[in-house]
């Protein structure tokens, strides 16, 4: 895109500064506004990469109400647009609240082109990055792997063996609580092995009754029984060449689980009412919530059918296990359901964010989803809060400020070689490899006698 194409929005009410800033500005389509209103109508029918806004609007000229309501208002309509706040000489505590409030820039009068032109410039690549990470992300949302969201390194290591085993046909058991995202692996092993371009057919063993399970797997031959008035392909034979994916494999009748164990071992299928046996090419894929192995103790579950099942198993951590996912997620699905609703949502609140990292999540990213498209939907203003959440607010958590955490660990440290040494501050010095006035500076600092 040429300068001339790019647009800034001016929003400015002086006339003579009006002028100034678009002759010196010739190289971009500078849009003019003299108001808030006029800023709002602006922003919609142009939508501008860069804004340049002048805090002092009347009805408050010679203050900064006017135009911090206007910053706020030109956000929340379209938050990746770079709002520089233009303010007096002497205004930089309120230039300063403008970047706190979520401006991109401030640029103090009087008036300089070239040191302008920088900002402007500057503000025009920053914006051109963003869209092409947010370009980036859309396309990795059509990858195998679009569905998950992690920077836990458990779960990252775990992508990394889905990498690894999709292209065999290695049977693969995927184990973890309701919630944690085991079809998303599922489909990732499909979507990654040779058989990408067969069908992927999942079938969820707990949601169908047991009289019509091995009908829907195994399908059935016309006249089979009542009601059965042609041959019908069962789901098995039907991702024939693809991936068939048995989840909540654990409900699966015991009388269904040895023809599934014949099927594993021979690979060959045999309809209701049929009379003979046929090959089918499938990949198998399960899952499940349940203790297999209690199951096994308990007589409910097969255990030759478990290792034919566990060529490969795979344990999924839950949401609260995995480190900083609780917070990186949350702000992926909120983007993805305000993108949904064409909502302008900027993030979450302080109290909200703590209260996202703080709660156990117990239903895992299926909850969080669920949580955060009611909050999306519900939520008024351009954050959601911690009444739009629903949650309780966080108690006061471990401090990320790497000062605090040294100063709690050589508190605590210091009070266990105190303790290890009955009192001795020599003892303890010797033992923390410190000398005794450095231990007795440490000890008045922690307020320890």
């Amino acid at each position: 895109m040429s300068d001339k194409n790019r647009k800034v929005l001016l929003v400015e009410d002086d006339a003579g500064m009006q002028k100034q800033i678009r002759w010196s500005l010739d190289e971009y389509e500078v849009v003019i506004a003299g108001s808030r209103e006029e800023a709002l109508t602006q922003m919609r029918r142009h939508e501008p990469a860069v804004a340049l806004l002048d805090l002092g609007l009347p009805p408050d000229p010679d203050g900064a109400t006017e135009g911090l309501a206007s910053l706020g208002q030109i956000l929340a309509l379209r938050p990746e647009t770079k709002v520089i706040v233009i303010t007096g000489n002497q205004d930089r505590a309120n230039a300063i609240r403008a970047i706190g409030q979520g401006a991109f820039d401030f640029y103090a009068k009087p008036f300089d082109e070239q040191t302008l032109k920088w900002v402007i410039d500057r503000a025009f690549r920053v914006h051109d990055l963003e869209r092409e990470n947010r370009l980036l992300a859309s396309r990795n949302r059509t990858e195998p792997l679009r569905g998950l969201v992690t920077a836990d390194p458990g779960m990252l290591k775990i992508c990394h063996n889905i990498e690894k085993l999709a292209p065999s046909d290695v049977t693969v058991l995927l184990l973890g609580e309701s919630g944690t995202g085991k079809e998303i692996l599922a489909r990732a092993l499909h979507e990654l092995s040779p058989r990408a371009k067969e069908r992927f057919v999942a079938i969820n063993c707990a949601a169908i009754p047991d009289n019509l399970l091995e009908s829907e797997l195994f399908g059935y031959e016309k006249g089979a029984f009542t009601g059965a008035v042609k041959q019908t392909l069962g789901k098995l034979e039907y991702a024939n060449h693809g991936t068939v994916f048995l989840d909540e494999i654990g409900d699966l009748p015991l009388p269904l689980q040895a023809k599934l164990l014949r099927f594993l071992q021979e690979r060959v299928i045999e309809r209701l009412g049929g009379r003979g046996e046929f090959p089918v090419d499938v990949r198998v894929v399960a899952a499940t919530h349940q203790d297999l192995q209690e199951l096994i103790r308990s007589g409910r579950f097969r255990e030759d059918l478990f290792y034919r099942l566990s060529e490969v198993d795979i344990r999924i951590p839950p949401l609260r296990e995995r480190q900083g996912d609780r917070i990186l997620l949350a702000h992926a699905l909120l983007e993805r359901f305000a993108q949904d609703r064409s909502r302008n949502l900027r993030g979450f609140s302080p109290d909200a964010l703590a209260a996202i990292d703080a709660h156990a999540w117990p239903g895992n990213v299926r909850e969080m989803e669920n949580t955060l498209k009611r909050a999306a939907i519900m939520t008024d203003g351009p954050q959601v809060g911690i009444e739009d959440l629903g949650l309780h607010a966080a108690a006061p958590g471990e401090p990320l400020n790497l000062r605090q955490i040294r100063d709690i660990a050589e508190k605590q440290a210091v009070i266990n070689a105190l303790a290890h040494s009955n009192g001795n501050v020599s003892v303890a010095a010797e033992k923390l490899g410190v000398s005794r006035p450095t231990l007795y500076d440490l000890m008045h600092r922690f307020g320890l006698k």
